[in-house]
Formats: C-alpha cells, structure tokens, sequence
C-alpha cells in the first residue's frame, strides 16, 4: 500500500483523513512494513467502508489485513441503528463465525512425541476435515433449528461436552435472538451433514506445544505455561454460513435502491439495521453463529475421545473460543457517551480488556484470550485483550497471520507432498486429505504471524502472553 497522504500517530497507527463522501477516518494498526505490504485495495476497501450510512468513531484495519470481499479481511466497523446505520454481510463474511477455540490438555511434550505419530493418525481418523466432508452426525429439520437456535448449549445438551465448556465459549455458548427460520433450507440442507467437521480451506486441528511465555502472569491466570501443550482447533459454520453470505448479499444488492443506498462498491451491499431485511439477516447470522459454536463444541469432543484413547490421562477443558466473522450489539464509548453499536469484525477478534462484565469470573481480571491462529506449519499466539484496545478500535484485534498470496500463486510455488515433508523434517506432522489444500495453505502463501502479533502488541490492540508452535495438524 502507497502511505501518501496516510497520517501517522505512532509506530503502529496510521490513519486516512476523513474526506469526501467519508463520514469517519480510516485508522490502520500496523507497522510501516505491514502497511507497505497490504494490497492496494485494504485501503480502497476500507475507505469504501468509511462511506458507509451510521458508520461510528472509523473504518479500522488490523495488522494481518488483506483484501476481501466487500471489507478488507482485518476489517472492523460499527454502526449506529439510530442514525441510520447499516448491516453488511460482506463485513462479517461467508464463513460466519469462524473462529478459534483452545484446549487445554495436561500434557507436555515427553508425553506426545512418543506417541506423535500415532496421534496424528487418530486425530486424522476421527475429525472429519476437507473440502464437502460429512460426519456421523445426521440432523433432522427439528433438530437443525434447535442448533441453530442453541448453539453449543444445544451441543453440550445432546451429550458433546460439559456445562463448564460453555463459561469459556464468547456469548456462553449461545448467540441470543436467533432465527432459524430466516435460513433458507437450502442452507439447512448443506449443513445437515456437516455438523462436527473441520471443512477445508485455512481450517485446522492442532496439537500445539507452548514455547515461549511473554506475561508470565497472565499465562497463570489462563492456566498456561511454558511446555504445556494445547490443542488449537480453527473452523466455521461450514456450508450454512456460506450460503447465508451468497443469499443475503443478493437480497442486499436488489433491495438497495429502495432503501436509498448507493453503494460505492457492489460488494458494499447492505440493508438498514431498522429494515425488514436487515432485521432478517441479523436473525440468520445469529444462526449462523449458533452453528459455528455448535460445530466446534462437538469437535472438541470429538478430540477429547481420540485423546482418551491415545493418551488416557490427557484432560482438555477450554480455555477459551472466540469468533472472528460476526457483527454484534455492544456498548462503547464514543466521544465520552456510551452507545449501542452493531460491530461487524471480519477477520478479526474481539479483544475485552480486564474488568469487562462479559468475560468470565476467572479471566476477568486478565482480559479476555485472544487465539491467533498461525498458518500451517508455524506459530500461534494466545493474547489478552487490553483497556487501551476500546478506545483504540472497539476492543478489536486481529484473528491471524492474513495470506501475503493468493491460492493460485501458492499452488504455482509449492506441491502438497513436499510441504508436507518440510515440516515433518521440523518434527511437525501434517494429515490431510488434500494435496491441493497443503500447498494452497503453505506457511510462506501468509503473512509473518509474528510481526502481525507484535504490530498488535505494540498498537495496545492486545497484548502478547504465549507463543505456541505445531506438533500435529489434521488440515482440511
């Protein structure tokens, strides 16, 4: 990205002057190299989003942006209901709610490698992953709504997981004010079957070794320690999700000109909080949500039963699951009042600094957990969010490293079978069932995690606690 004309606060904040049909500035967390390397079309993107009716405080873009659909990717905006604002499915995204949840185990590296091999193959038996993967578990109508009303609750109702998984799950397991009956059935028909499956894509499974411990106290309050190993476990709302996105951005684009809407970007398409047809979406993402959450609480029990197996005296509680493609209703403070605002963060993560009444008794102090996941084959981080992150950018952070190319320009660099080697060379087993998706999800198609990490660090959007690095990964 070209920095003319970008006004720099700090080492790690950039910002884009409010001007022309923008009603707010764009504000960019990153350092000077990160920037330099974002796509022209990050800022394009989210000076479009700037544009946007009931858009509050800025247009933020977090440190792993990159360019997407409509919003960049690391692309965060609020809205106002009561001045008119908006709700946008290509800000949160097709994949809604796609988010990370972290695993205790119990176990340190002595107990792993001597059964590594053995493990990777279990975990790859029995986590269903790839592109159209389909799991034992078969909905029936009533069923699907009652997921998609109830989310993990609903999960942990049916026998796939504990009570207390659901204290460390963002909304407590389950988005409130969903409508099943807002999602088509096309939609329920492509989720039907996918219900305890990783999907494919930049979707993992890891077993995940801590290596480095950078707030040693607040590791402690996580529970976290140097040589600990954890399980990092990375999905979606799989089918559903993404045919919500297809479905409610058409809606979008033919309805626009009758909600007054002109849009800078089709992709931009949107529809008033306060419209029947935004209302509507809200009710279907709230589902979508719901299924995400439902979706990676039967993985982890999933998990839980191959480690029971394999390893009989691993014990895997949550640490925590946060989603990164949602829109949600928040209080802020803005400009010294406290608003209700609709923020929508695609590709990136919520990030409550300590004391936040919707954090869990036992976090509340730290801050709540921030899981940024690697790309295949390097490190990830646990961060906590920050006080100072609020005012910065709505208590946001980014969610990962964020792709530096696209699938294609991977495939041209890399083959499947020689990444996989590569890393297990490093000591790291990789099981897929896709050649294809190992070389389009290689770790140099992405960003450098730690400079992404270190660029939130430093900007005060949250702060660093542990380094974890890979020793298994089932990738879909």
């Amino acid at each position: 990205m070209d920095t003319t004309g970008l006004i720099r606060h700090g080492e790690c904040d950039w910002e884009i002057p409010a001007r022309g049909a923008m009603h707010v500035p764009v504000r960019i967390f990153a350092s000077e190299a990160l920037v330099r390397a974002m796509d022209d079309k990050v800022r394009e993107q989210a000076v479009n989003v700037a544009t946007l009716p009931g858009i509050v405080g800025a247009s933020y873009v977090m440190p792993d942006a990159h360019w997407g659909y409509g919003f960049p990717i690391g692309g965060v905006a609020a809205f106002d209901a009561d001045a008119g604002g908006v709700v946008s499915a290509g800000g949160v995204g097709f994949d809604v709610s796609c988010g990370v949840r972290c695993l205790h185990t119990g176990l340190t590296r002595d107990d792993v490698m001597p059964v590594q091999k053995k493990l990777a193959d279990a975990l790859y038996a029995g986590i269903p992953a790839g592109v159209g993967s389909t799991g034992a578990i078969r909905l029936n109508a009533a069923e699907m709504d009652a997921m998609l009303a109830g989310g993990a609750k609903w999960a942990v109702a049916q026998g796939w997981g504990h009570e207390a998984d659901l204290e460390r799950v963002e909304e407590h397991g389950q988005m409130l004010h969903a409508k099943p009956g807002e999602v088509s059935e096309q939609a329920k028909r492509r989720q039907r079957d996918e219900m305890g499956t990783l999907g494919s894509g930049n979707h993992y499974l890891e077993v995940q070794e801590v290596t480095e411990v950078y707030d040693t106290a607040i590791a402690a309050a996580y529970g976290l320690k140097a040589g600990d190993v954890v399980v990092m476990i990375h999905c979606g709302s799989r089918g559903l999700g993404h045919q919500i996105g297809t479905e409610f951005l058409r809606r979008m684009v033919e309805q626009a000109p009758a909600h007054g809407l002109v849009l800078p970007d089709r992709e931009l398409a949107c529809a008033p909080l306060k419209s029947e047809l935004g209302r509507a979406y809200l009710g279907a993402m709230r589902a979508a949500i719901n299924c995400a959450l439902a979706n990676r609480q039967i993985l982890t029990h999933l998990t839980r039963g191959v480690f029971a197996d394999v390893l009989p005296k691993a014990r895997l509680p949550v640490l925590y699951d946060v989603s990164h493609n949602t829109c949600k209703v928040e209080r802020h403070r803005v400009d010294g009042q406290w608003r209700e605002l609709y923020v929508h963060r695609k590709g990136a993560t919520r990030a409550f600094g300590p004391g936040h009444p919707d954090l869990p008794p036992a976090l509340r102090d730290a801050g709540q957990p921030v899981l940024i996941g690697g790309s295949m084959g390097t490190a990830s981080y646990v961060l906590a969010g920050t006080a100072k992150s609020e005012s910065l950018a709505l208590s946001s952070a980014c969610h990962g490293a964020g792709r530096a190319m696209s699938r294609q320009q991977a495939l041209k660099r890399w083959h499947g079978r020689q990444v996989v080697d590569e890393l297990a060379a490093r000591g790291i087993l990789v099981r897929s069932p896709s050649s294809r998706g190992v070389a389009e999800e290689a770790p140099g198609a992405y960003k450098d995690v730690a400079e992404v990490v270190d660029a939130a660090d430093a900007a005060g959007l949250a702060r660093k606690v542990a380094r974890v690095e890979p020793l298994v990964c089932v990738k879909g």
